[in-house]
């Protein structure tokens, strides 16, 4: 078994090292690789990933770089153009997520107790650390509107931790280019009536200073995707 590490960065200069330093240093149950995919940055970012990729070697790290910048959900589909894994997991290039809570999520799908799983920053928290107001309601409504719209009982979609085969993703034909890659996803795992799991996951939010990219714009984007596959 292999798990495949999508990484789409833009101007990440701040954090990409220390994020592959604790993929490095975190013990999986599978073999993995990193695929990440630079989103056309701008600062450093794109020479600290090459950098790395020498250190690290092809065989743990492909490195991969868009001409203009496309958003989050076009470099996810390509990542997963060029993963090898039987598993994929997307890992955003800051540190919000934490990579060494990985092999928690993983354990549900190797023991045959999960199809697909999402880390919940909800689960057993209720207001996660570091997350702005405006991002905390926006997160609530939208997947109060996913739960309501496709009858699922999910306390965190807008989760950047989402865990499945490989073979799962491709077949859902994903065509996001920004942000409304989590709620496409998610609409049509239900669709196709595939199950969604949950495990509590940590959380450190970040502010629009520190690099935060998503903006209001993206929340009504969101609720379009939603309607769109609903209806």
């Amino acid at each position: 078994m292999k798990l495949s590490v999508i990484i789409p960065t833009f101007n990440e200069e701040q954090t990409i090292e220390r994020l592959c330093g604790r993929f490095l240093a975190t013990s999986l149950p599978v073999d993995y690789e990193l695929v990440i995919v630079d989103d056309h940055s701008s600062d450093q970012t794109f020479a600290i990933e090459q950098r790395l990729r020498k250190t690290v070697g092809q065989h743990r790290m492909n490195v991969l770089r868009n001409r203009t910048n496309k958003g989050k959900g076009a470099c996810i589909r390509q990542g997963v153009k060029h993963a090898t894994g039987d598993l994929v997991i997307v890992q955003d290039g800051d540190l919000e997520y934490d990579p060494r809570e990985i092999p928690k999520l993983l354990g549900p799908i190797l023991e045959g107790k999960a199809t697909v799983i999402y880390g919940s920053r909800f689960l057993h928290r209720r207001w996660p650390r570091g997350m702005a107001l405006p991002n905390y309601v926006a997160n609530r409504l939208l997947t109060w509107l996913t739960n309501h719209l496709y009858h699922l009982r999910l306390t965190d979609m807008e989760t950047g931790y989402k865990l499945m085969k490989r073979e799962l993703l491709q077949k859902l034909k994903i065509r996001a280019d920004r942000f409304e890659f989590e709620p496409e996803i998610t609409a049509k795992l239900s669709r196709h009536r595939v199950p969604i799991t949950e495990v509590a996951i940590s959380y450190r939010g970040r502010t629009r200073r520190q690099g935060k990219k998503i903006r209001a714009k993206d929340f009504f984007t969101a609720v379009w995707t939603l309607l769109r596959y609903r209806f």
